[in-house]
C-alpha cells in the first residue's frame, strides 16, 4: 500500500528500510524522501517503521544459571 503519496512511497519500501537498520523517521526521510512533502503520511510511517524494528529485532529469552 501506498504510504506517501507525494514520494509514492509504499509499506514495504518503508519495512524494508527498518530491516536495513534505519531507526527513526528523520533517517526514513533522508534515505526515501517520506515525509519531506506534505506531511500527512508521517504518523503512518512512523506507525509501519516501530512495528517493523519490533518485528526484525524480537526479544531474546536467556534462562538464568540454575
Amino acid at each position: 500500500m501506498y504510504v506517501c503519496i507525494c514520494k509514492s512511497i509504499t509499506d514495504k519500501q518503508i519495512r524494508r528500510a527498518a530491516v536495513n537498520g534505519v531507526d527513526s523517521l528523520i533517517e526514513l526521510r533522508e534515505m526515501l524522501g517520506v515525509s519531506a512533502g506534505c506531511g500527512s503520511c508521517a504518523s503512518t510511517a512512523q506507525s509501519i517503521l516501530d512495528e517493523s524494528r519490533n518485528y526484525t529485532r524480537p526479544s531474546v529469552y536467556v534462562p538464568s544459571p540454575a
